[in-house]
């Protein structure tokens, strides 16, 4: 049963953190731009909103490694 939960989390997480990598605006712009995010080169990157997208998917990354390692630990 804790196996499980471990996966189920461990997927979640896995989704979360392409969606928001997705997000990211890049050189390019990225994905972000399609969805009104795009306010100029001046301001790329020093936004709130990108802040915000920084921080959560460091903790999302962090929630994927962590359950990432308590799986290996449990199917050891």
């Amino acid at each position: 049963m804790f196996t499980w939960a471990i996966i189920t989390i461990e997927t979640i997480s896995a989704v979360a953190l392409i969606f928001l990598v997705l997000l990211h605006s890049g050189r390019g712009g990225g994905i972000s731009d399609l969805m009104g995010g795009s306010m100029g080169a001046a301001a790329t990157g020093s936004t709130v909103v990108e802040r915000n997208l920084d921080r959560i998917t460091i903790a999302v990354a962090l929630l994927f490694t962590f359950a990432t390692l308590a799986l290996d630990l449990r199917l050891q």
